[in-house]
């Protein structure tokens, strides 16, 4: 068994999370929010993948989360596939709140959707930047988090 494995099996899918993070080169911002939110009702993650014009992932490009209304910037970088993963601090009272994404020069504005009832399902959603422009996938959040912490 990997270590991956293990540490998602030992933690649960919110230690898996913080464990994903860590993985992320230069995800030490992430890393520690993601510790200190351990329930669903306190994070919202987006993740996704920087790649250029064939499709093929680009490394070590910062990515930025930023929310709105308060201005706090969550960072990180992508990983040697193109992938990235940042969780911002948002509760039950945020849904709807405006956030900014930001790759390779590209900008995209996102709504926090998830319903505010709901404590056991991951808040989040997936944006790739493709080098024309970025693209919201909220329905390929789960698998694409499911298919990464599987690795």
């Amino acid at each position: 068994m990997t270590a991956r494995r293990a540490a998602i099996r030992a933690l649960g899918l919110a230690g898996a999370l913080a464990a994903a993070s860590r993985l992320v080169p230069g995800a030490r911002t992430i890393v520690r929010e993601a510790r200190a939110e351990h329930q669903v009702s306190y994070r919202y993650t987006v993740l996704g993948y920087v790649t250029d014009a064939a499709s093929r992932g680009r490394r070590g490009v910062p990515v930025e989360l930023r929310r709105e209304k308060t201005g706090l910037a969550y960072r990180g970088e992508t990983d040697p596939d193109g992938f990235y993963l940042l969780t911002a601090r948002l509760t039950d009272k945020s849904a709807g709140e405006r956030l900014q994404v930001r790759a390779d020069g590209q900008t995209m504005t996102l709504t926090a959707r998830f319903d505010p009832a709901d404590h056991a399902t991951e808040r989040g959603t997936r944006v790739d930047f493709t080098g024309r422009r970025p693209i919201e996938s909220w329905p390929a959040f789960t698998p694409t988090l499911k298919r990464y912490l599987a690795k």
